[in-house]
């Protein structure tokens, strides 16, 4: 067994030293030519951060896994393309930011309309006013429906998905004062259709 367990120790040591011995670069180069085991390795030195990258954002630890998969497996099939203008670690996280926004927008609607009655819903209401809040929920939807796309995301990611201005600039890809102002446009004309329709402005 101590046979065994020092075997074990030695196959890791040797993987550990070949990971920091390889660069990202080569692993790459390498994993253009189908070398799966680059591909391990590659996965095994960054696996971890990408994975709680993409938690980070999505919330939602088995999505997260299971973006993790389609992020290596886009790695595997997209190798070639590295251009190496960055790197490594960073084209990866393009890659994970992109599933993730991808999936966010996926789920986006379908989410916004739980979230929102479940938020409203009180259990100790009675049947008329729990009904009067699910109109209520139905009037917001509709207005958050109304809004355009880059508005409605940047409400969708600070509200519902609670990620603060500086994370959805880095989702989206812009600076944090254009997320600020996106929110601000978008709260305003929020509440001018609540208004339109005889309701106050929605806790937003």
């Amino acid at each position: 067994m101590r046979g065994y367990s020092q075997a074990l120790a030695g196959v890791a040591s040797s993987a550990h030293s070949a990971v920091k011995k390889t660069s990202d670069e080569t692993l790459i180069g390498l994993i253009v030519s189908g070398d799966k085991d680059a591909m391990r390795l590659l996965f095994a030195r960054h696996n971890v951060r990408v994975f709680r990258f993409l938690r980070r954002f999505v919330d939602n630890e088995a999505t997260a896994e299971d973006l993790l998969n389609e992020v290596f497996l886009e790695v595997w099939r997209s190798a070639g393309r590295f251009d190496a203008r960055s790197q490594v670690s960073t084209w990866i996280l393009g890659i994970a930011r992109y599933k993730a926004l991808s999936s966010l927008r996926q789920r986006s609607l379908d989410a916004l309309d739980e979230d929102t009655y479940d938020t409203l819903e009180d259990p100790a209401d009675d049947p008329e006013v729990s009904l009067q809040k699910a109109e209520r929920s139905a009037q917001l939807q509709d207005c958050l429906k109304q809004l355009s796309t880059a508005h409605r995301e940047v409400l969708d990611l600070i509200y519902y998905h609670e990620q603060s201005i500086e994370d959805v600039a880095r989702i989206i890809g812009v600076p944090t004062g254009t997320v600020k102002t996106r929110a601000f446009h978008a709260r305003k004309h929020i509440a001018e259709l609540m208004a339109a329709r005889g309701l106050e402005q929605a806790s937003l």
